[in-house]
């Protein structure tokens, strides 16, 4: 429970359990059931909006704003250092993800990643509340893939990683592995027709392949994992998944 309060402290603004006392430890096995966590309380957003007769502009856009609020827009500072890592090649990557200065890269990265799940999120509509949860669930599913692949690459002397604390991916994906177990049974039932049960295996297999292939490239075109290179792995691929159910569904 400690370590369960720990990430719900880390991951989120929201404040700490009573009587608690939050470890940091093996947290983040608990950040894929976390996500779908969020996504519901974003979807409730979306419907208590809608359902006052908001504009679904409106209600997309809030219901976007209220999940940067709820992670304290810990992913999106990732993602954007993450990308003027990138851009400023190998040889400055560490340099440029410690400027406390957000570069053009990184600027250009939430504009389009904000973009993509705006557009995706509108086409979706109704059936956002059967997205947004798996999809956040996959974006915290991949850096689970993310830290067992790759070494941590540290630029704080003494910086706490979850790399630290890792024991091996079998036994931190256990909770995220039974989630997507429930998942899976979800998507594939009932069976109403041959091209549901096609649909539905086709967005699971995207899943899996983009929680892996995301932190695979990221790991790969950097050289390693930290805090900040989870984050952009967390938001592109959850903007995968989201846009792809957008196409599909």
């Amino acid at each position: 429970m400690n370590n369960f309060a720990g990430s719900w402290i880390f991951f989120t603004i929201f404040p700490k359990f009573p009587l608690i006392k939050p470890r940091f430890e093996n947290i983040i096995q608990f950040a894929p059931l976390l996500g779908i966590f969020i996504g519901y309380l974003q979807c409730v957003i979306y419907f208590l909006l809608k359902n006052n007769s908001w504009p679904i502009y409106s209600c997309t856009s809030i219901c976007l704003a209220s999940g940067y609020l709820i992670t304290g827009g810990l992913h999106l500072d990732g993602l954007m250092d993450t990308f003027d890592g990138l851009y400023a090649g190998k040889e400055k990557f560490i340099k440029a993800m410690k400027d406390s200065r957000v570069g053009a890269f990184g600027v250009q990265a939430i504009i389009f990643i904000t973009l993509i799940q705006y557009g995706s999120l509108i086409k979706i509509e109704e059936n956002i509340i059967q997205v947004l949860p798996i999809c956040l669930f996959w974006g915290r599913f991949s850096i689970l893939i993310y830290l067992e692949k790759f070494n941590y690459l540290c630029y704080e002397r003494k910086s706490t990683s979850h790399k630290e604390y890792w024991r091996g991916f079998k036994k931190e994906s256990i909770l995220s592995l039974g989630i997507l177990s429930l998942i899976i049974f979800y998507y594939l039932f009932p069976f109403t027709s041959t091209f549901s049960i096609i649909q539905s295996t086709f967005l699971i297999v995207s899943g899996l392949l983009c929680s892996y292939k995301v932190p695979t490239l990221l790991g790969k075109s950097i050289g390693g994992v930290n805090g900040d290179t989870c984050g952009a792995s967390i938001v592109l691929t959850e903007t995968l998944m989201i846009l792809i159910h957008a196409i599909v569904l």
